[in-house]
């Protein structure tokens, strides 16, 4: 199957989502090649960045899914098509 190389930022604003925000991105381990994650204490909020390689089905899920956490804002940025 076809994969994508993507990056989805992720600001959390609600402390009380993070449980499930950890346990989505436990749930799509296998597709993450790796993750950062900033505390802004000054802004009250974290700054997550998730790098994938997953087909563009599973990456928009995952997206998805964050998303509509409260408190969290999910937004996925794409490769360019063929310069991965």
């Amino acid at each position: 199957m076809e994969t994508r190389v993507a990056v989805i930022a992720i600001i959390v604003r609600e402390g009380a989502s993070v449980t499930v925000l950890n346990e989505l991105l436990h749930q799509y381990g296998p597709h993450i090649i790796g993750r950062m994650g900033v505390p802004y204490r000054e802004k009250g909020v974290n700054i997550i960045s998730v790098a994938m390689d997953a087909p563009g089905g599973v990456i928009s899920a995952l997206s998805g899914k964050l998303g509509r956490l409260e408190g969290v804002t999910a937004k996925t940025v794409y490769a360019p098509a063929g310069s991965v």
